[in-house]
């Protein structure tokens, strides 16, 4: 071969070396975002299961949900002081301090929490009350539908008493389903993660879980603090 053509053949060779790299790089950067990801969301959902139990003792001990606490991004993690006069007067940071968990989820920020004004006055009458916070998903088709309480929260039909919300990596909700669950105080969205911003509601990475009304009541009759 001449000198010429091996020198044109190493530099071809040293472009397709470097553009593999580059391509592998380009790949196992996306796997690490991916597996990060994939960690945060186990390690907050496995946090918002917690809050939901801590909610619950919390009623065990005092006869009633906690009211939401007040500032940003966490805030002093106390109830805030006085009745909540509405649904959006009981909807903001979780009273992280009051319960026993860090202040803050893995993406830095407060915990959302949303809590029906009713359920935190002691004494609960479970044969008055009734639960008002309703969870939504969308199927295939974009459709939505509940997958936590219906159209209509009645004694016979509870919704659930209490809501918490993980606002997952997005800072600022830059689409129709987070925006919706940024500002919602009783009709909430869950669905699966998306990154497709054409996507029914838009791209999506909120992390929801409920209080259980069931078993609210169940561990405050066991506890004695249900009348």
């Amino acid at each position: 071969m001449k000198p010429r053509a091996r020198q044109q053949g190493s530099a071809l060779l040293a472009i397709m070396l470097i553009a593999t790299v580059a391509f592998a790089a380009v790949l196992l950067a996306a796997f690490d975002n991916s597996g990060l990801q994939r960690a945060r969301d186990e390690r907050t959902l496995a946090m918002l299961a917690q809050a939901s139990e801590a909610l619950v003792g919390f009623a065990a001990t005092h006869g009633r949900l906690p009211r939401p606490a007040s500032g940003e991004p966490a805030g002093d993690g106390l109830e805030r002081a006085g009745a909540c006069a509405s649904e959006a007067d009981c909807t903001g940071l979780l009273p992280w301090r009051e319960l026993g968990l860090p202040a803050q989820d893995h993406w830095g920020r407060g915990l959302r929490y949303s809590v029906t004004p009713a359920f935190t006055a002691a004494p609960l009458s479970r044969t008055a009350l009734v639960a008002t916070k309703r969870v939504l998903s969308r199927d295939a088709n974009g459709r939505l539908f509940f997958t936590a309480g219906q159209e209509s929260c009645s004694l016979a039909a509870q919704c659930a008493p209490a809501v918490i919300l993980s606002r997952g990596a997005s800072d600022i909700p830059d689409s129709q389903d987070e925006a919706g669950n940024l500002a919602a105080s009783v009709d909430f969205m869950q669905r699966p993660r998306s990154s497709a911003a054409d996507a029914a509601g838009g791209a999506f990475d909120d992390l929801l879980a409920t209080v259980s009304l069931p078993t609210l009541y169940q561990r405050m009759a066991a506890a004695r603090t249900l009348p």
